[in-house]
């Protein structure tokens, strides 16, 4: 089930990145659950990772060696390898080995993810006995291929392509997201890939993905869980003939652009395959003092489990917005100063009901499959926008039935 059009587009190559699955029956045997990314030499690789304290050891082995000139990027749904011990770590390094004798590279230049059950171990031999198959596969018009790979409880495989052109030449900009469930991120999202054959250093590339991620992929929420496993890629193959991206230029800011617009096209994709999800909220908070006080307010309303179901049910409960927001730790707020809009029909101000508001009204847009909330504070400037889903009987099904 998902909100709305969600089929895969039409993904460019990016020259330098190649892609390769096979199917190692980790958890099922229908479709690829390997997948093998290659980047050409003197390629720069960005990341961010999951704050969760328990973060799985594939994260621990990915943050060391991105300090050694990536080069491949390993990736298996189906397990987690979370929640392992010392045993996870010693399996998430000799699959880095692995695929390493596979392509005569260095472990230290291999990037391991996974994305699945946790607290199981990581089936080493099944991965092992598939890496050759998806190496020989490598190309790099596999992206369809490779998003389907990566998917656990996705109903649909997640991607964005887009071409800018910098100086008469053109710079492609891929990327692929899963994610479905326990989706509440403090950094990227469950996994999210992207790759692009710009040349730039590694540190601007960083620092590009990090502001990129924190508009997008920290602006959405499915359930309110932070993911052991959260991950978000950004490979530059620099084999595009355009200039070199430069810091505090004209060609950096339309590059970041094009970036944060990839980050927010995948992020709203997970958003629409939330796990059992029939509507698609945009929480949009203005008038805020600070940019953290508006997610705050936004993220409040959108992990509410009684706004969630109130939207599933197409129930135009007004009150459950309210109370959100009321507990939303905003300190001295003018209650008659506030105003709710469900899309653009005024529900709440001077400090209750708006005088103007029917029954009708509200009921017509919670019959939507796409609703906006607006939250004006009347306290300031800043406005921000969280995006997240409704809570459905499916959702409860599905993860209670996760490990079955």
């Amino acid at each position: 089930m998902a909100v709305g059009q969600c089929s895969f587009p039409i993904m460019h190559p990016v020259a330098g990145i190649t892609l390769g699955t096979a199917n190692a029956g980790i958890k099922q045997t229908v479709r690829d659950d390997i997948l093998v990314i290659q980047m050409a030499e003197h390629s720069t690789c960005a990341a961010v990772f999951t704050q969760n304290a328990f973060c799985a050891a594939p994260v621990h082995v990915a943050k060391a060696n991105l300090a050694h000139a990536p080069r491949w990027l390993l990736i298996n749904s189906g397990n987690a390898n979370a929640g392992t011990g010392e045993q996870g770590m010693q399996d998430a390094l000799a699959t880095c080995a692995d695929l390493a004798e596979v392509v005569d590279g260095a472990a230290a230049q291999v990037l391991p993810f996974s994305t699945g059950v946790i607290g199981q171990s990581l089936p080493v031999g099944k991965i092992k006995a598939a890496l050759r198959e998806a190496v020989s596969n490598l190309d790099t018009a596999n992206w369809d291929k490779a998003a389907q790979a990566i998917m656990t409880t996705d109903t649909f495989p997640k991607g964005v392509s887009k071409v800018i052109e910098i100086d008469g030449q053109t710079i492609t900009i891929n990327g692929l997201s899963k994610g479905a469930g326990m989706i509440q991120p403090n950094m990227a999202t469950m996994l999210g890939f992207m790759a692009t054959d710009a040349k730039i250093d590694q540190a601007l590339l960083q620092n590009c993905l990090a502001l990129a991620v924190e508009q997008s992929f920290n602006r959405i929420t499915v359930d309110g869980d932070t993911s052991t496993n959260d991950a978000c890629v950004l490979m530059a193959s620099g084999c595009s003939l355009a200039p070199e991206i430069k810091q505090d230029s004209e060609h950096y800011q339309i590059f970041a652009d094009a970036v944060m617009t990839v980050c927010k096209q995948l992020a709203e994709a997970i958003v629409r395959d939330g796990e059992g999800a029939t509507k698609l909220m945009r929480i949009v908070v203005e008038q805020a003092l600070t940019d953290e006080e508006a997610v705050r307010v936004g993220k409040t309303i959108a992990h509410s489990p009684l706004v969630k179901t109130a939207f599933f049910a197409s129930d135009p409960n007004w009150g459950r917005i309210l109370a959100a927001v009321g507990r939303a730790g905003v300190e001295d707020m003018v209650l008659e100063n506030v105003q709710l809009y469900l899309d653009d029909v005024c529900i709440v101000r001077n400090g209750g009901r708006a005088d103007d508001y029917t029954e009708e009204a509200g009921q017509r847009v919670m019959n939507q499959e796409e609703i906006t909330v607006t939250v004006k504070l009347g306290r300031g400037e800043a406005a921000q926008e969280v995006l997240t889903c409704d809570l459905s009987y499916e959702y409860v099904k599905i993860n209670a039935e996760y490990r079955t």
